[in-house]
């Protein structure tokens, strides 16, 4: 079987959000002597493509209207993943320092009509084409309803929802740039008046997943506008959740962590890592340490945070550790609180790659009070590292964290995304911190919970026979 993932983000080439990490992973794991899994995406003008040397395996031009671009396939020189990756070189549209844009509508139809355009020339069509989000959300519709594409048409295609807030939607003026195709079906590219690849994919691809069960009940009843549009389609969708990649996360041999550690070693690794975040950040080591990893946004529930430090640490008994960048008012709130807070709290504004791993390995527990998560990866690696999770009960959050009050429960989840509630939770973590012996066996129960990709690769294969049967 050979499957083709087709996305805009990939890690470590290129990552905006968890997107990346799971395009980054799941080929790997669903690699074998039966299976071939290969990535598509844009060639992008990044620190990757600085780093590494490419080779050009094909080229030739692509429309769109009475537009003509020169576009090229490229791969590495040397193979530093362990899957295959094909980069799409549109140079006017494509080749940018960023992957992302308020202008993204052609650069993404550009790189969708390139990547059919060369699959029309492969000798063996893919087994399995599997589009990732609205940037390749129009390759179902065009593999169903494009007249070029025709040879393709029984290809199973499959679509992942990783976050339905964006759906790239553009003007009914723009149709003219896709492909021709029987305009008596122009409805299933239509949603509220405009052109919406996310809709459309969802119409035409012959299966439709998310990262996570509960996430796709939640669209089914708030999806930014799509909720009965999935809803009229669900005998095909499903819920995946998502997996994390246990070779990368890894606490027994992270290079980023200050000291690696396994179950057995967990007090004197978690010790090293935590003072050297106490250290640098001007923190009490023997004081609980709660930490936040993600974008300053709305959907994230940061702009809570301020109340939450305000009310919280009027007491001494803990501290907080904010990681992140986003809302430029809740940069500046969070700079600001350093001085109010000094000695209780800290905040690094901005991305940091290595330290992200070490808040996993250090911090005692990890905020996610999300107002939406789909999946959500932050809470799978503080597990894996033994950091305790506290969450608000939503989307992957819900299907991953079971609250201390149930039977087998390992973290703190709380209903709502509310600043009191936020409060509270933290003082059930101090309370459990204070309980040294129920704590410590906490932090080696959730080190064994396997959230790998190895099951999560699994429920994708048997979907993809399905489609197939």
């Amino acid at each position: 079987m050979n499957i083709i993932h087709i996305s805009a983000e990939c890690f470590p080439i290129a990552k905006v959000g968890g997107l990346a990490d799971v395009v980054g992973a799941l080929p790997k794991y669903q690699s074998n002597s039966t299976t071939k899994a290969q990535v598509i995406m844009p060639f992008y003008d990044n620190a990757f493509r600085k780093t590494n040397s490419f080779k050009s395996i094909y080229k030739s031009e692509l429309y769109l209207g009475d537009r003509s671009f020169n576009f090229e396939v490229r791969i590495l020189d040397k193979a530093p993943l362990d899957f295959d990756i094909f980069f799409i070189d549109v140079p006017e549209l494509l080749f940018k320092d960023y992957v992302y844009s308020s202008e993204d509508t052609e650069r993404f139809l550009a790189f969708q009509i390139a990547t059919l355009d060369w699959m029309l020339t492969w000798e063996n069509a893919p087994c399995i084409i599997h589009c990732h989000d609205h940037h390749t959300g129009l390759i179902p519709f065009m593999l169903q309803e494009s007249h070029a594409y025709a040879s393709l048409k029984n290809v199973p295609n499959i679509l992942t929802i990783h976050n339905a807030q964006y759906q790239g939607g553009f003007s009914h003026e723009l149709v003219h740039l896709i492909p021709d195709f029987n305009f008596d079906h122009v409805g299933l590219l239509d949603w509220n008046g405009m052109v919406n690849p996310l809709a459309a994919a969802i119409k035409c691809a012959w299966k439709v997943t998310t990262v996570s069960p509960s996430y796709m009940e939640e669209l089914k009843i708030k999806a930014n506008g799509l909720e009965g549009l999935l809803r009229e389609e669900s005998s095909k969708c499903s819920g995946i959740l998502n997996g994390i990649d246990w070779n990368v996360w890894n606490p027994e041999t992270d290079p980023a962590l200050i000291k690696n550690y396994t179950i057995n070693t967990i007090d004197s690794g978690r010790a090293a890592n935590k003072k050297y975040l106490c250290d640098r950040f001007n923190l009490d080591f023997n004081k609980p340490l709660f930490g936040f990893i993600g974008r300053l946004v709305y959907e994230k529930g940061s702009d809570l945070f301020p109340e939450v430090i305000r009310e919280s640490l009027k007491q001494t008994t803990h501290s907080m550790l904010l990681l992140g960048s986003g809302n430029a008012a809740q940069e500046a709130e969070f700079e600001h609180l350093k001085t109010e807070f000094e000695g209780s709290y800290n905040a690094f504004i901005g991305y940091d790659e290595q330290l992200s791993h070490i808040v996993y390995g250090g911090a005692d527990f990890l905020l996610m009070p999300s107002r939406v998560e789909p999946c959500g990866l932050n809470q799978l690696y503080c597990l894996r590292y033994g950091t305790i999770p506290i969450v608000r009960s939503i989307g992957g959050l819900k299907d991953t964290v079971t609250d201390l009050s149930e039977t087998n429960g390992f973290g703190i989840c709380h209903e709502n995304v509310d600043a009191l509630e936020i409060k509270t939770a933290i003082d059930r973590g101090i309370a459990l911190y204070n309980t040294t012996e129920k704590f410590n066996a906490i932090r080696k129960q959730i080190m064994e919970i396997d959230h790998s990709w190895n099951v999560s690769a699994e429920k994708y294969t048997n979907l993809y026979k399905s489609t197939t049967n």
